[in-house]
């Protein structure tokens, strides 16, 4: 190859090549956007416009709708002091998923404000402690 052929080569392949000068904050900025994906989402509520204690009462029944070792009916609630209540139906078996063990549930709460009829399915930790994954309306088919 003559000198002229490999002089023109070289160009070529250096026209090919670019270097980019590295940024300080470009580990920064590919952190902020990994971090950005683990940002959980708030834990949905059971339903809206819900007391404190209306809450409470609500979760209860909830806990007791959904435990695999109780009878499969549903669990009415009630707060005579602000006049909501509501029912939990578990809808099919209880599964095993991540460690925890789920279920699904219909239910129907009443406030002052609201009537919702819903559909969820909500988890048990090791602790005991049912956390709701996700809650929405229900229509019925």
């Amino acid at each position: 190859m003559s000198l002229l052929g490999l002089a023109l080569a070289s160009a070529q392949l250096a026209a090919c090549s670019i270097a980019m000068p590295s940024s300080p904050h470009g580990d920064d900025l590919r952190a902020a956007a990994e971090a950005t994906g683990s940002i959980r989402k708030p834990a949905p509520e059971i339903a809206r416009g819900l007391e404190a204690e209306d809450s409470r009462r609500a979760k209860a029944a909830l806990a007791t709708a959904l435990d695999p070792q109780g009878s499969g009916d549903r669990v009415d609630w009630d707060n005579p002091q602000t006049g909501a209540k509501g029912v939990f139906t578990p809808v099919g078996q209880a599964y095993p998923s991540d460690g925890r063990i789920c279920r699904s549930f219909l239910a129907e709460i009443v406030t002052s404000h609201n009537e919702e009829r819903l559909q969820g399915t909500a988890c048990r930790d090791k602790a005991a402690e049912w956390t709701l994954l996700d809650v929405k309306p229900w229509k019925k088919g």
